[in-house]
């Protein structure tokens, strides 16, 4: 397994030696455009089954209302009131450097994009600069009426395969393990937290601020 021998940095080489191959042997995997995703496989293939299915299980059986209470706790803005009501209407949701300390609403910018599914994806590329973190493209009529979701990395697409708000998080955080990038200074705890609390990834390992621990403490000794 390619993550044993050479841990989660894994060589351009290796991987464009095994992204030749794949290709090979799966000539739709060339079309950036292609229904046929692999970024949940690959990140299987990397920590397993169990480890794969446990955001969403997790979210669906019990983070999900504790992450809502704490979330409840928190100072009220328009903003913030506006995810909360959000989320509770669709039934789903969104050498380390210390984190920036930035909105709400830039946050949720470095997180996810909107785009009219009318206009070309080329359009966005060109208007936007090539990010090296991975983020959300939500693509339909309306910000309400989002029918798919793109990753975006470095000015390329990738088709996300769940239609949910929640399973293409779930993908996003994924391709930072699958493509080797590390993750965005103003997203860190975030991705740190679902690293270490949600999937039980290098939790011994992983450097963590003392806030990430402290959600962590209160969130897993709510009943």
């Amino acid at each position: 397994m390619i993550y044993e021998k050479e841990g989660r940095a894994v060589s351009k080489a290796t991987k464009e030696f095994h992204a030749l191959g794949i290709v090979s042997l799966f000539p739709s995997l060339k079309d950036p455009y292609s229904k046929k995703g692999y970024i949940l496989q690959d990140f299987s293939l990397m920590f397993g089954a169990e480890v794969a299915s446990r955001f969403l299980e997790k979210w669906k059986n019990g983070f999900k209302a504790k992450v809502i209470q704490e979330a409840r706790n928190l100072k009220e803005t328009a903003l913030l009131k506006q995810h909360l009501k959000a989320v509770l209407k669709e039934g789903s949701a969104a050498g380390r450097k210390r984190p920036k300390k930035i909105s709400v609403g830039e946050a949720t910018d470095h997180l996810v994009k909107f785009h009219k599914s009318c206009q070309s994806l080329d359009d966005h590329l060109l208007t936007t600069e090539g990010n090296p973190q991975p983020y959300l493209l939500a693509s339909g009529t309306s910000k309400a009426q989002v029918s798919t979701f793109y990753i975006v990395l470095d000015r390329k697409v990738l088709p996300c395969q769940s239609c949910t708000s929640l399973g293409a998080f779930d993908e996003l955080f994924k391709s930072h393990f699958v493509f080797s990038v590390k993750y965005d200074d103003a997203l860190s705890s975030l991705y740190t937290f679902l690293q270490t609390t949600v999937y039980n990834i290098d939790i011994s390992t992983t450097e963590e601020t003392p806030r990430v621990k402290e959600l962590r403490a209160r969130l897993l000794n709510k009943h």
